[in-house]
């Protein structure tokens, strides 16, 4: 099926953080409930037609800030040529590039992110970093840079005045769909969230992507993400569901 259109109703919530009464979250329920999940290796066709299996690792990963980049330096220097195949082109700190507008992020190989291991790398394929945290019995949040593990969720920021003139952070927890890649985003190919080859996971996304939401959230704004979450898929408002998920 083609990709489903990106503006459709959704169902929102908002509830203060437990941990920081100064701060809301405000989520999307529809596809923190949707039956989505990563099909790398199984199926993605990747976001370009001349990369089918690179995935969305064409472009290299920005780094969110400098913390970012040291904790996955830490993982890199654990990487070694039976890991890592392009690691004597990453050498020296050459895996580090800026872009045209001087932001940092992850240099590419041969049309992928250069941390991406080819499919007859006897290493195995994929990401390199990947593949150590799961050697090492970690989460790959752990050593990816935040842009991979994070994608597709997307969580934003923004400041809010109440009409008291009291303010507050409303902290957005949503679907990274093809418009959050920018401008550009409208010249891929093919992307996931919004196609129907990617939702077949057999839990929901708050379920499978526990690990990713309470590191965004925290785990008392996790926890109480997902009684809402379970809440909503009770109630009458799951009708409210995602397009592009099974009938």
């Amino acid at each position: 099926m083609p990709e489903v259109d990106l503006d459709f109703p959704r169902a929102w919530i908002e509830f203060t953080d437990p941990a920081d009464a100064d701060q809301v979250f405000r989520c999307d329920l529809t596809w923190l409930t949707s039956r989505y999940t990563c099909i790398f290796g199984q199926g993605c066709p990747g976001i370009y037609a001349d990369a089918p299996g690179v995935g969305c690792c064409t472009l290299g990963a920005h780094f969110s800030d400098k913390a970012d980049e040291r904790r996955v330096a830490g993982f890199v220097a654990q990487l070694d040529d039976d890991t890592w195949e392009h690691r004597a082109q990453g050498r020296g700190r050459r895996w580090v590039t800026t872009d045209e507008e001087g932001a940092r992020k992850t240099s590419t190989v041969d049309g992928a992110c250069i941390f991406h291991n080819g499919p007859d790398f006897p290493g195995g394929a994929g990401c390199a970093l990947h593949g150590l945290a799961l050697r090492q019995g970690r989460h790959p949040l752990e050593t990816k840079p935040d842009v991979c593990w994070q994608l597709p969720i997307r969580r934003s920021y923004r400041d809010v005045e109440r009409p008291d003139g009291t303010e507050y952070t409303e902290v957005s927890i949503a679907e990274y769909d093809r418009r959050g890649w920018g401008a550009g985003g409208h010249d891929l190919d093919w992307y996931c969230t919004a196609n129907t080859e990617a939702h077949v996971a057999l839990e929901p996304l708050f379920v499978t992507n526990a690990a990713e939401l309470t590191e965004l959230m925290g785990e008392a704004g996790y926890a109480a993400l997902a009684e809402h979450c379970e809440a909503h898929l009770r109630s009458r408002s799951a009708l409210a569901r995602h397009p592009a998920d099974p009938a």
